[in-house]
């Protein structure tokens, strides 16, 4: 592993983000630490379920079980990839029949990485506010 001030450059042999996090930020121009690289997955997702139809066909349906699934296997963390296929695994498989469940699976998932990092929850029923609708002081 090869380590550039103090931190794990290869994020699939990095330890785990409850360990790698720092509140230091990175130039811009080096690969992403986990923090962002977390950041810019859930941003990825969410957004996503945001965009995803309410009457989604059946070819959608399989395509983001798909994704998710793939997702899970290739994501760059391998703990966190391990910790998101066994939540899917434990009964959290990703629900996709329609925009509202998709959103909240996708904000469940979050919640469950959020409770592993002693991060606060988010309140699942304001998933549509914040990625799709937005607040008053949105644009």
């Amino acid at each position: 592993m090869t380590k550039s001030g103090g931190k794990a450059n290869n994020i699939a042999t990095t330890t785990p983000p409850a360990v790698a996090t720092s509140s230091l930020q990175q130039p811009k121009d080096c690969p992403p630490d986990v923090e962002e690289l977390g950041r810019s997955s859930w941003t990825l997702l969410h957004t996503m379920t945001a965009s995803y139809p309410e009457k989604p066909s059946s070819v959608q349906q399989t395509e983001t079980k798909q994704f998710i699934n793939l997702f899970g296997k290739m994501y760059p963390c391998w703990v966190c990839a391990d910790d998101f296929r066994a939540w899917m695994k434990d009964g959290n498989e990703p629900r996709v029949s329609n925009r509202e469940e998709f959103g909240r699976w996708a904000c469940e998932a979050h919640n469950a990485v959020n409770v592993k990092l002693g991060k606060e929850s988010f309140d699942c029923n304001k998933w549509q506010e914040r990625w799709r609708t937005g607040h008053a002081g949105c644009n």
